[in-house]
């Protein structure tokens, strides 16, 4: 066996051991509940905007990006827009590796690859900020509720041109509001691709937990995968992606298209 396959062997291993370690999940759970509390996930910048994702989530976008090699991402919930930045610099990475390995000069003038935001209200200040960002060309955003049918309407004629989509649903994490992101927006997915429900964690804390908030136990992200998913076999859960990480917001959130 030579040495790379050794050390992917090993990882698979470790892993797969991860997943009947109850201590190690319990250890990850209490700090992600901890943090939380704490308001750690509003700790972190990508390219000088504020991006409300822990930093295992933004390394797990990267390493599915460089997976799917998409063409379009599609997100719902803006912010400050640091998850559109993020996106948009892997898109960039994407096309800056595609014209080393064609031998071609690197032109973002001519990518297609875009990444295309929705959010019921797109504050002034943070629309400035996105688009006055160097990522900016690559950004394309939609105000509107996410499952109102104008804009289903506009983001499916907006993908219906790409080849390799990747869905990231980020916005109201009541379970009818994502329930209905998944109805809209995850047929879009193409096969091999991903659609990643963030905040299914919600149903993990202790209940009122977010006392501010419309959701809670029984009410969140993952109740609506658990209630879609079943009459949808063309997705998986990627079980691997969640060993990997532990802490993470997106427990049995990483949803796999296969066929």
């Amino acid at each position: 066996m030579n040495p790379i396959e050794q050390f992917q062997d090993e990882r698979r291993a470790r892993l797969q051991s991860y997943a009947q370690d109850s201590d190690f999940s319990a250890l990850s759970r209490d700090w992600l509940q901890a943090s939380m509390q704490r308001q750690y996930v509003y700790n972190f910048d990508w390219l000088g905007r504020p991006i409300i994702q822990y930093p295992q989530d933004m390394v797990a976008m990267q390493e599915l990006v460089w997976r799917v090699r998409p063409d379009l991402i599609i997100e719902t919930g803006i912010a400050h827009g640091g998850s559109l930045v993020l996106s948009a610099s892997l898109l960039a990475m994407l096309d800056m590796c595609d014209a080393i390995e064609a031998g071609t000069v690197f032109d973002p003038r001519q990518s297609q690859r875009k990444v295309l935001g929705i959010d019921i209200d797109i504050r002034p200040h943070n629309r400035a900020a996105i688009e006055a960002h160097p990522m900016a060309s690559r950004i394309a955003m939609v105000q509107g509720s996410a499952i109102a049918s104008d804009v289903v309407a506009q983001v499916q004629a907006f993908a219906k041109d790409y080849r390799r989509v990747m869905v990231c649903l980020d916005s109201m994490h009541t379970h009818a509001h994502v329930l209905a992101e998944l109805e809209a927006y995850a047929p879009l997915v193409t096969p091999g691709s991903y659609c990643v429900v963030f905040d299914t964690f919600v149903d993990d804390m202790p209940p009122g937990f977010f006392v501010d908030r419309p959701w809670d136990v029984g009410d969140n992200p993952k109740t609506a995968v658990w209630q879609w998913l079943p009459s949808h076999p063309e997705f998986e859960i990627d079980a691997e992606m969640e060993n990997r990480l532990q802490v993470t917001v997106a427990p049995q959130g990483f949803l796999r298209r296969v066929s």
